[in-house]
């Protein structure tokens, strides 16, 4: 297969930023996805069943718009309606070139000439990035996209009215959507009402509000060009495509429709020159609602799983499940003792129908299965030999979500291991990593290079096995032993791809 170029743009104080990757096509995207959950080894655990916050107050109108065909002359009435709720997002973050995770992230800069790939992360000047938010309640909380706000150290949010400037707080951020919750200490904001994203229909007029190149805000407009899409590599995508005109820095924007709704997160463009080619994509705002939801109620993205491997339904496939139509998931392997299993689902069968909504592909079914709460039992509508089958499931939660870590940055209590971010170790943690399947650990995703623990040799993509002699299952327990760390000493045992050693990690002494 032949691969092309994706051209990654940051436009901020006329600096112009460039990533190259090679994927399937050309694609335009303001920043870099991370994998994997992210969190600190320090500060506070919240348990599974805490909520952080109470849920978010917005405005929705769910109701279809009117297609009577009739254009209007002017957009200014609804330009004027939403353009207040659109900020934005200037961030601030140490630029760092990869080292120790190269093969796991991709570069935000190529290597000078003749640079060791494999050396230590070095120390590179701050970044200062550009993007835009979109105000969802008037006691200040905002939508943007994950890659404009990640890895940032310091978030300013700027008003329309260019007057107020606001630091703002991550509530929370979810990799695999590119959804990030901000947090503003405002009263009385100007919040845009959410429409229902699904009732969106291929040639709705829609008005795209940003901040591309950093010039101020803009309004464009186009149409649905399609719903459904999925071209950025993420692992749940139900993008809307537009052709109103999406550029570098209208990530994290409103797309709005003809009545000033919100119907989608502006995040991304296909393009082979860089610029804008009339292909743009946003995040449906029922999505963006539903993952907001839970970054704020729970502190993490709280996901369906049912426990099944599927593949699309292919024309070749449903002739040989003797099925009429080639809309489906074919569950190709079922996970032991997992929902499914327990439900009586087989590999073979056909999955058409999940709680009462049909199953276009495998894609849609996993987006289903990922916005439906863990516990809730729903029908399924299965093809088994050729014959409908009428089966309940009881979803759980998708593993790897449970363990979840909050840093108290205001907190004045002092940990030896403050700086550091871990996470689980996943399948494509594990392989992107080289990380041998015996290697169990929580795997640090991010360090900060001012920390005593850099100072004493950790680095990003290593694991730690074991903090003072006590081993380390994953990122929760490295949290709970960093906060046992007594006197201010830490001995870790670290995995990388060197081989095994111990690091002691000091607390630097306090200031008299």
């Amino acid at each position: 297969m032949q691969t092309q170029s994706i051209i990654i743009k940051e436009f901020m104080k006329k600096q112009v930023y460039q990533l190259i990757l090679k994927l399937r096509r050309s694609v335009v995207i303001a920043a870099v996805l991370a994998a994997g959950t992210q969190m600190y080894l320090s500060g506070k655990v919240y348990a599974r069943e805490e909520a952080k916050l109470p849920p978010v107050k917005i405005q929705s109108e769910d109701s279809p718009l009117k297609r009577d065909g009739k254009f209007t002359s002017s957009f200014s009435p609804v330009v004027k309606k939403v353009g207040p709720s659109v900020v934005k997002v200037f961030t601030t973050s140490k630029m760092r070139m990869p080292g120790a995770l190269e093969g796991r992230m991709p570069r935000f800069f190529p290597f000078p000439p003749g640079a060791d790939e494999d050396a230590p992360t070095q120390r590179m000047p701050k970044q200062n990035g550009l993007g835009s938010g979109v105000i969802i309640s008037k006691d200040g909380y905002i939508l943007t996209n994950n890659h404009v706000v990640e890895n940032a150290d310091e978030i300013k949010v700027t008003l329309p009215n260019g007057a107020d400037e606001y630091t703002a707080k991550v509530v929370g951020t979810d990799p695999k959507s590119d959804i990030a919750v901000l947090k503003i200490d405002a009263k009385d904001l100007p919040a845009i009402t959410f429409a229902d994203s699904d009732k969106i229909e291929v040639g709705d007029v829609v008005l795209a509000v940003g901040n591309p190149f950093g010039i101020g805000q803009t309004v464009t407009m186009g149409m649905i060009s399609a719903t459904g899409r999925a071209s950025m590599g993420m692992e749940y995508e139900d993008f809307l495509q537009t052709d109103a005109a999406i550029n570098p820095g209208n990530s994290g924007g409103a797309l709005v429709d003809a009545e000033g709704r919100l119907v989608g997160i502006n995040t991304a463009i296909l393009s082979r020159s860089g610029g804008n080619q009339g292909i743009g994509f946003a995040i449906p705002s029922n999505m963006a609602r539903n993952i907001m939801d839970s970054l704020v109620t729970n502190g993490r993205v709280v996901r369906g799983f049912m426990g099944v491997h599927i593949q699309d339904l292919t024309p070749g496939l449903a002739k040989e499940f003797k099925i009429s139509k080639s809309e489906g998931a074919v569950v190709s392997d079922v996970t032991a003792k997992g929902p499914a299993e327990k439900a009586g689902l087989k590999s073979g069968d056909v999955i058409v129908e999940f709680d009462g909504k049909p199953v276009t592909d495998s894609r849609h079914l996993k987006l289903q299965v990922a916005q439906t709460a863990p516990e809730k039992t729903v029908p399924l509508e299965v093809y088994r030999d050729g014959k409908k089958k009428e089966m309940t499931i009881t979803l759980r939660e998708l593993p790897g979500s449970e363990n979840v870590a909050s840093t108290d940055r205001e907190s004045s209590k002092s940990d030896t291991l403050d700086g550091v971010t871990v996470g689980d170790i996943g399948p494509s943690e594990r392989r992107a990593g080289n990380i041998p399947s015996n290697v169990q650990g929580a795997l640090v995703v991010k360090i900060d290079e001012d920390s005593t623990s850099y100072e004493a040799g950790l680095r990003e993509g290593d694991v730690v096995l074991e903090i003072n002699r006590k081993p380390v299952k994953d990122a929760g327990d490295a949290v709970a032993l960093s906060d046992e760390a007594k006197d201010g000493r830490a001995l870790l045992k670290v995995w990388s791809r060197g081989g095994t050693r111990y690091l002691a990690v000091k607390e630097p002494a306090k200031k008299r």
